[in-house]
């Protein structure tokens, strides 16, 4: 028998590329959708598009646990994906109510509802590297200690110990991936990565004359959303949960990504970057590193994109949207 998967926030970005994997290794693929006026929106679902005849989609009202209950009771999954949540911007303390009850509440429903409808379910929550103070010199492991600066990271903390929680004291087969920065062609265009690879698209293409930046010299720790989505399904095969940190376990700045960027279409950057001091932060926060060891000899973890390939496969994807090729 096929095994079952529910994930939400499958219309994002890792939530597609997962819902892809889990099809090709013959899962029977549920997603859950937040209702509201976007729901079912097709132009929100651009990223599943092309497999929607092979998911079942549910809309859920993330208050109400009876019915999440319900039909968590009637599908029975396997496993678990948790991916959705009030996206980290900046500002989660404007409307911390609201991030709480979706990064925190929510997460407490549906894992307690899993819990209950099968014991032997394996269950996946997506925590960030938001958890962490913007201080640490050195790289972060599962030892370093959690200190969260907004109400997205305090939220994803708190949800990572009801996790681990249920995992110690029910039982329960719950893990904790802490995920890095990771980008991909399906990453909005608001995040800079994104933007510049269509911008140096268009540029090649002569539909715009000039890239505007803020702060080139701005680092992160960067990886492809498809080797993430990998490590997700590798940790719900454990027969023994745990908690890893997924990442590359390198720094790279936007300004290299520009570079070899405009380098991949023959195009010399300076000559069309420029820099504007209305996109310039007025505090950049400091870079964290991941340290995937534990994730890597552990699990057999091994990244098929580095950050050259990141930038290859992001710029060649809106050249071919922009040529009409996809």
């Amino acid at each position: 028998m096929s095994k079952i998967a529910i994930i939400t926030g499958i219309t994002g970005q890792d939530g597609s590329y997962l819902a892809e994997l889990l099809i090709k290794k013959k899962y029977v693929v549920h997603g859950f959708l937040r209702k509201g006026k976007k729901a079912g929106n097709k132009k929100n679902l651009w990223r599943i598009n092309k497999i929607l005849n092979k998911i079942k989609l549910h809309k859920i009202d993330t208050s109400d646990l009876k019915t999440i209950s319900r039909l968590i009771k009637k599908i029975r999954p396997n496993e678990f994906y948790h991916l959705a949540a009030q996206a980290y911007d900046g500002y989660s303390f404007d409307n911390e109510f609201y991030t709480f009850d979706i990064n925190l509440n929510y997460t407490h429903k549906i894992l307690s509802s899993v819990y209950k409808a099968n014991k032997k379910a394996k269950f996946f929550f997506a925590g960030s590297s938001e958890m962490y103070s913007k201080d640490i010199k050195r790289k972060i492991d599962e030892n370093t200690n959690f200190n969260p600066k907004s109400a997205y990271g305090i939220a994803k903390v708190a949800s990572h110990y009801l996790i681990k929680n249920y995992r110690d004291n029910l039982n329960f087969n719950a893990s904790t991936g802490i995920l890095f920065n990771h980008e991909s062609p399906r990453k909005d265009e608001k995040f800079v990565l994104r933007k510049i690879s269509k911008s140096v698209a268009r540029i090649k293409l002569g539909l715009q004359k000039k890239l505007h930046l803020g702060n080139i010299k701005s680092k992160r720790d960067w990886g492809h959303a498809k080797d993430y989505v990998d490590a997700m399904w590798l940790i719900n095969q454990q027969k023994v949960s745990s908690d890893y940190i997924i990442g590359s376990g390198q720094l790279n700045s936007v300004e290299t990504f520009v570079k070899k960027a405009f380098a991949h279409v023959k195009l010399d950057y300076k000559k069309y970057l420029k820099i504007d001091k209305k996109l310039l932060r007025k505090k950049d926060s400091k870079a964290r590193i991941a340290n995937p060891t534990k994730m890597q000899k552990k699990l057999g973890w091994k990244r098929k994109f580095d950050f050259n390939s990141l930038i290859v496969d992001m710029v060649e994807n809106d050249l071919k949207i922009l040529k009409g090729i996809k």
